[in-house]
C-alpha cells in the first residue's frame, strides 16, 4: 500500500513538473509555409506548437484539439512567443501563430487622427492571414476546432486580435491581449476576455480602447494592470514577468478549460489584478 501511495506521489509531482516546465519534448514546434492565391500568392508562414502525445490522439481521430492562434507585435517575429505557446500547448491546444508582415512588404505609417492611427490595412491583412492559416490548417490536422478559437495578441497583434474578435464574434471563443493600443475591447460578452497592460511611458493605450470598471463587470472582461514594460510581454523579457503572465494565464484558461487543466487552479482571479513590480527594460521599437 505505502508503494503505491508513493508511487502516485510520484506519479502527480513528475505530471506537475512536465506541464510548468514545457520540456522540449513534450512539445513539438514546426513551422509551415501557406500561400494565398488571391493576394498573389502571398507566402504566410505559420509556427505551430503541439504537444506530441495530444497530436497521436487527433491523428488517431480520438480527440478534437481547441486551437489557439497567437497574434505577434509590428516588427517581431511570430516564433517569439514561445512562453505563450508552450502554456497553451501544454494544455493539449493546437498553437497557431502566422507571421503577418514580410520583409517585402512596405513599412507601416501612422497617420494620427485616422481610424487606429491608420493601421487599418495592417490589421486586415492580419484578418486575411488567420483565415488562410485556419483554412490550410484543416488539411494539416483536421482534428481540431477552427470554428471557435481563442484569440491571443501582444501589442499591434493584440489589436488585430480584438478586431477579428469584433468581426467575427461567432469564430471566437476566449480573448486574450497584451497591451493592445488602437482597437477598442469587445464588451458584447460572448465571450471572456483576459488583457495584460503595461506600465510604460512608451506606449500609452488610445482613449476608448480600455473599457470603464462597470462594463468590464457586465462583459466578463478582467484586466490585469501590471508594472511590465509593453516589450517585456514576449520572449526577450525577463523571466519574472514572462512567469508572471503565464501563471494567471493558467488561471484564466483553467475557468472554462478544467478538462484539459493537468493541475488544479481553480481559484478565479479577480477582475483586476496586481501582479507586483518586475525588474524594468529599456522599450524597444515593436
Amino acid at each position: 500500500m505505502k508503494r503505491g501511495i508513493a508511487v502516485l506521489v510520484s506519479v502527480g509531482a513528475l505530471f506537475g513538473v512536465a506541464y510548468f516546465t514545457a520540456s522540449k519534448w513534450a512539445i513539438k514546434h514546426e513551422t509551415i509555409t501557406f500561400y494565398d492565391p488571391s493576394r498573389d500568392n502571398r507566402p504566410v508562414p505559420v509556427d505551430i506548437a503541439i504537444r506530441r502525445d495530444k497530436e497521436m490522439q487527433a491523428n488517431a481521430g480520438m480527440i478534437t484539439l481547441p486551437v489557439a492562434v497567437i497574434n505577434h507585435g509590428n516588427t517581431v517575429k511570430n516564433t517569439e512567443y514561445g512562453f505563450l505557446a508552450n502554456i497553451f500547448a501544454a494544455r493539449g491546444y493546437l498553437v497557431v501563430s502566422p507571421q503577418h508582415d514580410l520583409p517585402t512588404d512596405p513599412p507601416m505609417v501612422t497617420k494620427p487622427g485616422e481610424l487606429y492611427v491608420g493601421r487599418l490595412p495592417q490589421i486586415l491583412r492580419g484578418v486575411a492571414n488567420i483565415h488562410l492559416a485556419m483554412q490550410e490548417m484543416k488539411k494539416v490536422q483536421p482534428n481540431a476546432d477552427y470554428d471557435r478559437v481563442t484569440m491571443v495578441g501582444h501589442s499591434m497583434g493584440g489589436d488585430i486580435t480584438m478586431y477579428f474578435a469584433k468581426q467575427y464574434p461567432d469564430e471566437v471563443k476566449k480573448v486574450v491581449t497584451l497591451d493592445n493600443l488602437r482597437v477598442p475591447f469587445v464588451t458584447a460578452g460572448k465571450f471572456k476576455i483576459l488583457s495584460f497592460r503595461s506600465k510604460d511611458p512608451e506606449f500609452k493605450t488610445d482613449p476608448g480602447v480600455i473599457p470603464t470598471d462597470e462594463e468590464c463587470e457586465k462583459a466578463g472582461i478582467k484586466v490585469v494592470k501590471t508594472e511590465f514594460q509593453h516589450n517585456d510581454m514576449r520572449d526577450t523579457g525577463p523571466d519574472d514577468a514572462k512567469n508572471s503572465i503565464q501563471g494567471m494565464l493558467d488561471k484564466f484558461l483553467n475557468d472554462s478549460d478544467s478538462a484539459l487543466a493537468p493541475v488544479d487552479t481553480r481559484s478565479a482571479p479577480p477582475k483586476i489584478l496586481e501582479p507586483g513590480p518586475v525588474a524594468l527594460m529599456a522599450p524597444a521599437k515593436g
